[in-house]
């Protein structure tokens, strides 16, 4: 089994130094003439002098290019090079994490940090291992949220969740929902007022809390200004001021409802909502809003946490297109190669 540390390809980036020395080495002959005096000198070895033209410091720069695109290509390459391996999570108990490797006979097998969502992450890395690797998953209680089909890898992957603890309450209390409100100064008030009226109506299934910028509980973003919002922002659900416009507006959509006109388009960044009712003017339209809000954004289901399991494995290998590099690097390695030699035929002739 080939083993490559891919990204270290680009410390082979000093060997650009070979086509220059290479060019430095050439040598073009002067050319001499025979003279009839030339018997009564004394005998010399004839010159070599660097004479650099446009083809030479054209071909000196295609073969930097070429060395450059090989690298990267490399670098983009990955090949099967992880053995045994245990993602463990650092808030696991340590006593019972050890348990848990000790019984699988891992002891000796790499440790790598749980990522944020192990599945996910496993299937789009899982290529870097080699075929009779095996992975074991070592997480704290709910720390898995219950897929919605069983995965399936090509490796042997074992999933050990503690146990909660007995006095653990079953379901978290849901946190607040923020709203992240940036308004110009003069509509400020309006949606201030909307949502101090919502907290006046005693909202028992959910709260709003309203913060400057967005984070992992951030429900809603407001923005009515006329400068337009960061682009790292994201919310499931974005309120856009009559200053905005939505991107891509021939694929926006119109809905009618609860007496209001929304047209909404889905971005990177969440669905895109714009109303001519933004900010309400009044008690009516502020209800409205609220009520079309309310039955418009899907429920928040509870994640149910996974359960210990070993994952079943798949009978073919998974397909390595993925990782593969672009295709535009094989293109542009091709290309300078075939311009390196009609440059290198050219300048020989």
């Amino acid at each position: 089994m080939m083993l490559s540390a891919y990204p270290y390809w680009w410390l082979g980036l000093p060997l650009l130094l070979l086509p220059w020395w290479w060019h430095r080495q050439k040598r073009q002959r002067l050319d001499a003439e025979l003279l009839a005096t030339a018997k009564f000198l004394p005998a010399a070895a004839p010159e070599q002098l660097p004479v650099w033209q446009w083809r030479d410091r054209l071909l000196l720069l295609l073969r930097c290019l070429l060395l450059i695109v090989l690298l990267a290509w490399l670098a983009a390459s990955i090949f099967p090079w992880r053995g045994d391996t245990v993602l463990l999570d650092p808030q696991a108990d340590p006593v019972w994490a050890e348990q848990q490797i000790a019984s699988a006979g891992m002891q000796d097998a790499t440790r790598i940090a749980l990522p944020v969502q192990p599945l996910r992450w496993l299937r789009e890395h899982e290529r870097e291992w080699q075929a009779s690797a095996r992975l074991l998953i070592v997480a704290g209680a709910q720390q898995l949220a219950m897929p919605a089909h069983q995965p399936a890898f090509a490796h042997s992957v074992a999933v050990r969740l503690q146990a909660p603890p007995a006095n653990a309450a079953s379901l978290p209390v849901p946190a607040a929902l923020e709203v992240v409100l940036a308004a110009a100064p003069e509509r400020l008030a309006r949606w201030q007022a909307m949502f101090a009226a919502y907290a006046r109506a005693g909202d028992a299934q959910q709260r709003y809390r309203l913060v400057d910028t967005p984070g992992p509980a951030t429900a809603l973003i407001i923005w009515d200004q006329a400068t337009p919002p960061p682009a790292a922002w994201r919310a499931p659900h974005w309120w856009l001021g009559t200053q905005q416009r939505l991107p891509g507006k021939s694929s926006a959509m119109t809905l009618h409802f609860n007496g209001l006109t929304l047209d909404y388009a889905d971005a990177p960044q969440g669905r895109l909502w714009t109303s001519d009712a933004f900010p309400p003017r009044d008690a009516d339209v502020a209800q409205a809003l609220y009520e079309s809000w309310q039955q418009l954004q899907p429920a928040l289901a509870q994640a149910y946490p996974m359960l210990a399991q070993d994952l079943p494995r798949l009978q073919a290998r998974a397909p390595s297109s993925a990782a593969s590099p672009a295709a535009w690097l094989a293109y542009a390695l091709l290309a300078l190669f075939v311009l390196e030699r009609i440059l290198s035929h050219a300048r020989r002739n």
